[in-house]
């Protein structure tokens, strides 16, 4: 459970190579950094959704007002109770992601270049089939 929150952010990020036409993709980003910037930001999201409120929302579900406590009860709270140890356990996880990251953009990187030749063929494909495709408003006899 605690690798999906060190994951789902980074499957939120944009894809920005793979949106452009095949003749317009910038090179590949081979730099380190970026890696380090995504665990940074998979940290960040991380702590903005433990520092979630829930409490309204669980008292809401039992079909009760919240308590004072419960109003300032997050996510992070409730992870906790089973886990005393949660925060220090998640910040590993996240800081021993970085390598799988980095592993991750260098594959893309090699890979993007064959991906996009076959995105192009398939492109020119597509519009040579739809090219013979008969006109609809061609009478028919």
């Amino acid at each position: 459970m605690q690798l999906k929150l060190v994951i789902a952010p980074l499957l939120m990020c944009a894809s920005p190579a793979l949106a452009q036409p095949a003749s317009q993709v910038s090179p590949p980003i081979a730099d380190p950094a970026v890696a380090d910037r995504l665990a940074n930001a998979a940290q960040a999201v991380s702590d903005a959704v433990l520092n979630m409120p829930v409490g309204d929302l669980k008292a809401a579900a039992e079909g009760r007002r919240a308590t004072p406590d419960e109003k300032r009860m997050t996510v992070g709270d409730l992870a906790r109770r089973d886990d005393p140890d949660f925060d220090r356990k998640l910040h590993r996880q996240i800081a021993e992601a970085r390598p799988m990251v980095r592993q991750g953009m260098k594959a893309v990187n090699e890979s993007l270049p064959a991906v996009m030749q076959s995105l192009e063929q398939a492109r020119r494909s597509l519009e040579r089939a739809l090219a013979n495709l008969p006109d609809p408003t061609y009478p028919q006899r």
